[in-house]
């Protein structure tokens, strides 16, 4: 069931999501005022998780799969969008879709519909239209041309309730950055203040706080051992916020782990690599009927191995996870042991 839910002001969760092209690179750039993504990548096919500052706000920028990227097959976009949701938990407080103003095509007009497939149907509340734009014109005049005009891109944004925001190919360009943040507030004032959530963020939670549990157990031993360590090297008051430091640290690293590696992601790469070892052993199977019986075991076998290796590269391999979180920077204690288990909160 969708649902929307009061969440903490402190931080506001964007999901950003592209149709294709480079739009969602420019915008997240755009919002968090550093260059995320380099001007030469395209398109995004791996969900990641950055974080920074709006206009003075803290805000999570999560950017999932472009909705039409070719270069993915299904069963990774599947995996990618998955873990987006895991990214974003407990829900985003607005969907940031990003289009380039000069290039709607029309595919464009389906991406409301595959929304609410992917997020729920009430999703569009929560949604909001950002368009690239490169020019001269100020953004207000540009929306305002928008609002006027009667050619295709009018009718999409009127799908997303009207609301959309012209931002600048600079991403460096940071002046309009205070007008994008009130936009997002209203919109999120209208809804109550709420968060987005569904039936299937929900799942993303619950497999996220299950995986937390399993690895603080998993590390128990090692905490303890850390903190034993601590109360040789502090006393009173430091004692306890290096204590409160090290727990921070820890439970952040956790959760990001926990968020790009779940019982719920695990699944996913399960059936994906069982879905290529499926079709593969069929082609395989189709291209040796040609040699003959012993030609048909032989290549589905080959078929099998071949589209299960695919199925699961089609997935993101999980030993490499970890790696699409930023290292966290290391407090400079006096024990070489305690540097080994400290890390400063992620921003």
């Amino acid at each position: 069931m969708d649902k929307r839910k009061k969440g903490s002001p402190t931080e506001l969760r964007l999901m950003v999501v592209g149709s294709s092209g480079p739009s969602q690179c420019l915008v997240t750039n755009a919002i968090l005022g550093r260059e995320v993504f380099s001007k030469d990548i395209t398109s995004i096919s791996d969900s990641k998780k950055n974080t920074g500052e709006l206009a003075g706000r803290r805000v999570a920028v999560i950017n999932g799969p472009n909705i039409y990227d070719k270069d993915i097959s299904r069963a990774k976009r599947k995996m990618e969008l998955r873990r987006s949701k895991c990214l974003c938990i407990p829900g985003p407080h607005a969907f940031l879709v990003t289009f380039d103003m000069e290039k709607i095509s029309p595919n464009e007009m389906r991406t409301p519909e595959l929304m609410r497939e992917r997020f729920g149907r009430h999703c569009l509340r929560h949604c909001m239209v950002l368009l690239a734009y490169e020019g001269n014109l100020e953004g207000a005049a540009v929306e305002d041309k928008v609002q006027k005009s009667d050619w295709p891109l009018r009718e999409l944004i009127e799908k997303y309730g009207g609301r959309c925001h012209v931002f600048t190919k600079n991403w460096r360009d940071r002046t309009r950055d205070r007008v994008l943040l009130q936009k997002i507030e209203r919109m999120l004032a209208s809804l109550g203040g709420g968060f987005f959530s569904s039936s299937t963020f929900q799942k993303a939670e619950d497999s996220v706080k299950k995986e937390e549990r399993r690895l603080r157990k998993q590390r128990a031993a090692e905490i303890e051992k850390a903190w034993t360590e601590m109360e040789k090297l502090y006393m009173a008051e430091e004692l306890y916020h290096q204590k409160d430091a090290y727990t921070t640290s820890v439970g952040a690293e956790i959760r990001a782990m926990a968020e790009m590696d779940n019982g719920w992601l695990r699944t996913s790469l399960a059936r994906g690599l069982g879905t290529g070892f499926v079709v593969g052993a069929v082609m395989g199977a189709l291209f040796g009927s040609i040699e003959g019986p012993g030609g048909m075991v032989l290549y589905g076998i080959i078929g099998g191995a071949v589209g299960g290796s695919a199925g699961g590269t089609a997935q993101v391999a999980i030993e490499h996870m970890e790696a699409r979180v930023a290292p966290p920077a290391r407090l400079n204690f006096n024990s070489i042991f305690i540097n080994r288990f400290f890390a400063t909160p992620r921003p």
